[in-house]
């Protein structure tokens, strides 16, 4: 008996640690979706190699898929993505910021990068 209950106290206590994500990943993780659109949306004339437009789009469906699984409502994230989008609508590549978000994701999910291979491969 006295093993259930120590089980249900341990899943108990451990449940709002997958329940959400603290603000700072958040807003991080809304502010890469908008940067990935933003590649997907590139001004004209701007350079870039395609597999870059395919991972930034499965990037942003890995992190929405990652957002839900752990609770987060799904308007509140549309909410935030398309502030982010907004803010980084019609900005130049850039490669720099790009792969500081692809890291952030592969950091924040696991087995985030295998997650985004998976989708491109699609």
């Amino acid at each position: 008996m006295n093993k259930i209950i120590f089980v249900i106290i341990s899943i108990f206590f451990s449940l709002p640690t997958y329940a959400d994500m603290s603000d700072e990943n958040k807003s991080k993780a809304w502010d890469c979706s908008g940067i990935y659109l933003s590649n997907y949306f590139l001004p004209v004339g701007e350079t870039f190699e395609y597999n870059m437009k395919e991972k930034s789009m499965s990037s942003v469906k890995v992190l929405k898929e990652y957002a839900l699984e752990i609770g987060i409502p799904e308007k509140e994230w549309d909410q935030g993505v398309n502030k982010a989008a907004d803010k980084h609508y019609g900005s130049k590549f850039d490669e720099a910021k790009t792969e500081e978000c692809h890291n952030f994701l592969e950091g924040l999910i696991p087995n985030g990068k295998e997650r985004v291979n998976k989708v491109v491969l699609y």
